[in-house]
Order: C-alpha cells, then sequence, then structure tokens
C-alpha cells in the first residue's frame, strides 16, 4: 500500500516517432549510444573486444551458413513496436532488394536475433526477451560470455518463450533457420 509520502509517478513513454524527432533535432545524434526500450531512451554499454570479437565471428559465421538467401544486419536498430527500437548485435532479416531503406525492419521481417552478452547479460535476460516475445520474434539467442553458453529462445507466448535451450562447449544449437551450430564456432 502506498503511504501518503509517496509520490506516484507518470512516466512519459517516448515513441519511435519521438525518438527519430530528437535525431533530427540533433538532440540524438549516430554517436549518442542509446536505444528505446518500452518508450524509455537506455544508455547500451561500451563494445570491449571480447564483445565485439564475438559479433564480428557471428556474422562471418551467419554470412557462410545463409549466403545471400537472407540479411544480416549488425548492430542496428528494428522496430519493434510503436515505442521500441532496440539495436540488437545481430539480426537475420528476410531478404529485401532495397537492403530496408525504406524503413528499419519490423517483427515479420526478423527471422533471428542475437545479443552477445558480457555486461547486459541480466538485461539481455529480462527487458529485452519480454519484448522479443512479445513482439514475436521466433528465436532469439543470447551469447552468454561469462558462461561460455548460448541461450536459445523459441516458441514465443505473450512476454516469454515456451521453450529454452542452453547450450555449452561441445554441444551444437539446433536451429530451423541455420541448422546445426556448434557452440565452439560461436563463441570467441
Amino acid at each position: 500500500m502506498t503511504s501518503p509520502s509517496e509520490t506516484v509517478l507518470d512516466i512519459y513513454r517516448w515513441t519511435v516517432e519521438d525518438y527519430h524527432r530528437l535525431g533530427k533535432a540533433g538532440i540524438l545524434d549516430e554517436d549518442s549510444r542509446v536505444e528505446l526500450l518500452n518508450g524509455q531512451i537506455v544508455k547500451m554499454s561500451p563494445t570491449g573486444n571480447l564483445h565485439a570479437g564475438c559479433v564480428d565471428r557471428l556474422g562471418d559465421l551467419f554470412r557462410e551458413l545463409l549466403g545471400k538467401s537472407a540479411i544480416i544486419r549488425v548492430q542496428n536498430p528494428v522496430i519493434l513496436n510503436l515505442n521500441s527500437e532496440p539495436e540488437p548485435d545481430l539480426s537475420i532479416l528476410k531478404r529485401k532488394n532495397n537492403f530496408y531503406t525504406d524503413g528499419h525492419p519490423r517483427p515479420e521481417d526478423i527471422l533471428l536475433i542475437v545479443e552477445v552478452a558480457d555486461t547486459t547479460l541480466e538485461k539481455d535476460r529480462t527487458t529485452k526477451k519480454k519484448l522479443y516475445a512479445a513482439a514475436g520474434i521466433t528465436e532469439y539467442w543470447i551469447i552468454n560470455l561469462p558462461d561460455r553458453q548460448v541461450e536459445q529462445y523459441l516458441d514465443p507466448f505473450g512476454e516469454d518463450y515456451r521453450l529454452v535451450h542452453i547450450c555449452k562447449s561441445g554441444q551444437a544449437v539446433e536451429s530451423t533457420l541455420l541448422g546445426s551450430v556448434p557452440v565452439d564456432n560461436i563463441q570467441p
């Protein structure tokens, strides 16, 4: 129960449209290192060497496995709903001749989202997982660098996933999109 001394705050939720206007007005620029999650502008963590190397490794691996059948997008925005425009580490998208120059990809365009997590593990397992599930993203991976494992989330239902697979060194992630991918080819 709220005591008389507590104040309940109404938080203003930014829309994707508001967020883009902030960029056009010069309030946010490409170097701002922020993303829009649930209507809140959230700072992104600095990218360390291990994180960057893992993202590069995955980009190469996905291009090798998929060729030009899909678009591999690295650290670029996707629009999930009116209030969320995250910048996942990697997105595998349906092939589009214009490479999404007419607008950022939306849930129906996304085949797989990957977040590489070292310092962001909690945010990726909670806030981002809920957003991706609610948007209907069918496959979501967290490359868990501290524990040297891949967390694969499948079958979104509400704000969660019904299936979770934890794959460690010596095992493989089984993906409808990518086939069998050894964890040792993913982790740096």
